[in-house]
């Protein structure tokens, strides 16, 4: 069965990206420091990395996540895992002549818990990756987050997306793992129902 994780880069004062996000700056100001781990890593950031790709079945993303980047074709050749299926939780679905990339992209348009289905489905028994912190939020607020990572950078942003606002109440988690490499602290938790 598919697990469904959300591993996400955060600053110490638990922000994911920095203010004022556009498609020019798609982690806001000062946020691409949250990303240096990925695009100047460490062989321990390597290693995780890699194994990360290895067993993502399937990408769960929002409409704001598809716009920043997909909308002006930002992924290239398809979407941010590669051509890994990529599942759209969005409540207004883009035309569909102006998907660039078809056979990667799918939208979801009734709810978190179909999509987390759909996923799990696509992605034929391996995670379900869970990107941006608008969808982390609704899976764990619905009780269907397995796990989160969190990739913990040694900043402090003093602004922009919180990862954990809006969960409606309390969550217990277990510490899974911790690798603790020059760019971040890489966290591994379950969440424990």
């Amino acid at each position: 069965m598919s697990k469904v994780i959300s591993g996400v880069s955060m600053s110490l004062d638990g922000f994911v990206t920095g203010p004022n996000v556009t498609r020019e700056q798609q982690l806001g100001d000062g946020g691409e420091v949250l990303h240096r781990w990925v695009h100047e890593p460490h062989p321990l950031d390597t290693e995780l990395l890699d194994g990360m790709r290895e067993g993502a079945g399937a990408l769960l993303m929002g409409r704001l996540s598809y716009d920043l980047a997909e909308g002006d074709g930002g992924w290239g050749y398809g979407g941010p895992a590669g051509p890994v299926p990529c599942l759209v939780l969005t409540h207004n679905p883009p035309a569909p002549e102006t998907v660039r990339a078809p056979s990667v992209f799918s939208f979801v348009t009734d709810g978190v818990h179909s999509a987390v289905e759909r996923a799990k489905e696509v992605a034929g028994g391996k995670a379900v990756a869970v990107h941006g912190a608008s969808v982390a939020q609704q899976c764990l607020a619905a009780g269907l987050m397995d796990e989160i990572q969190i990739h913990l950078v040694p900043v402090l942003l003093g602004g922009g997306t919180r990862l954990f606002e809006h969960l409606g109440g309390r969550f217990v988690l277990e510490r899974v793992a911790v690798i603790d490499s020059p760019n971040a602290t890489h966290l591994r938790y379950k969440v424990i129902r």
